[in-house]
């Protein structure tokens, strides 16, 4: 699967046009990591045109997105391109466009959350747009179920997506669309390669999944199930778990797109999107797994080793000051391994209610065992 901008530099080559540059100050935006993709896409949306210059732009790039001086050809918008002479429209552009997959987040369950809930909602809507146009086009991601309150909090444009008032099956059968994947994390089985080819992939539009919204995600597939359509309900998760995936609905979106737009296999993708935030819920879970049990001079202390922040800062996006964060939460002891060693050492094991004890009778003992 291509970005837009790959398709966009692939339609220039075959124009003889390797430079290209924009007489508009807003295109593409200052702070864009793809210049090709930022320009493709508000091509694509017709705000203006690729047209041959006068003279030519000094500020470019090359079809590797590589800041270069001097092209004949740039972006100009509509309001001005009857100047210029276009040599690529949003007509030719969109032409070229492979029939990628639907993007979906199902509105079903909207009347489940709170008027807050709603509103989260909305924005991780816009969010998935903003999402969308950097990697492929804003009319691949459809919101169905789309209702008039909604509309009136969703701060973007929704005649740039495919916005569908009805169900998803709907949806699907109009497109002849008969096999999908949704994303559950409740589903038994995790997202794998065999999945990718599905014509579209659902992400249900739903944010605190606690009280009457637990399990709802299900009930999407079971409603698309009872309407003809085969649904293969799949998991994200980070080295088998779904603790410290990414919960909210655009970064679930960017994940994927990650995965079936640069390839990336799904541990990677969940780790580019990955906030510390998530990171430390999984963090939160796996440090228990490590602890030894100390009884020095009569008090108890929770020891893992220091060095298990290089370890799991391999796969966790987590910093220094989350990683001691979380050890306070749990009220656990980092010590550096060649001490937590010397302890085991000069302890003696004993099983006290059913738990490993490294005994220590020893106070200058406790004097090792502090957080650094």
């Amino acid at each position: 699967m291509k970005k837009l901008g790959k398709i966009f530099a692939e339609l220039l080559r075959e124009k003889g046009i390797y430079r290209i540059g924009s007489l508009s100050k807003r295109v593409p935006r200052r702070e864009s990591t793809d210049k090709l993709q930022d320009i493709a896409t508000v091509v694509l949306e017709g705000y203006g045109s690729i047209c041959r210059l006068k003279t030519p732009a000094y500020i470019a790039w090359d079809l590797e997105g590589n800041l270069v001086h001097g092209a004949e050809y740039a972006f100009v918008h509509d309001r001005i391109a009857g100047e210029f002479e276009p040599v690529l429209t949003s007509e030719d552009l969109r032409k070229a466009l492979p029939d990628y997959p639907y993007f979906i987040i199902d509105l079903m369950h909207w009347e489940k959350h709170s008027q807050k809930e709603k509103v989260k909602v909305a924005l991780q809507a816009a969010q998935s747009y903003g999402v969308m146009r950097d990697y492929l086009w804003a009319d691949r991601l459809a919101i169905t179920w789309v209702n008039g309150e909604f509309k009136a909090l969703a701060n973007f444009p929704l005649d740039k997506i495919t916005a569908y008032e009805g169900p998803t099956a709907e949806f699907l059968k109009e497109r002849k669309i008969r096999e999908v994947v949704l994303l559950d994390p409740r589903a038994e089985k995790e997202l794998g390669p065999d999945d990718l080819t599905a014509g579209a992939f659902i992400i249900g539009g739903i944010v605190d999944t606690s009280g009457e919204k637990k399990g709802t995600t299900a009930k999407i597939g079971e409603s698309l199930q009872s309407a003809g359509i085969r649904v293969k309900r799949r998991k994200i998760t980070l080295r088998g778990d779904i603790i410290g995936v990414p919960d909210r609905i655009n970064m679930i979106l960017e994940i994927m797109l990650k995965i079936l737009v640069e390839g990336k296999p799904m541990e990677r993708a969940v780790l580019e999107v990955q906030a510390p935030l998530q990171a430390r819920w999984r963090l939160r879970k796996e440090l228990p797994k490590k602890k030894t049990r100390f009884l020095i001079n009569g008090k108890k202390f929770l020891v893992v080793e220091k060095e298990l922040f290089d370890e799991y800062s391999e796969w966790l996006n987590i910093r220094w000051e989350d990683f001691t964060k979380v050890l306070r939460e749990l009220n656990f002891v980092a010590l550096e391994r060649r001490r937590v060693h010397h302890l085991k050492r000069i302890s003696v094991p004993r099983v006290i209610n059913g738990r490993v004890y490294y005994v220590i009778l020893l106070k200058k003992a406790a004097m090792l065992c502090y957080n650094c």
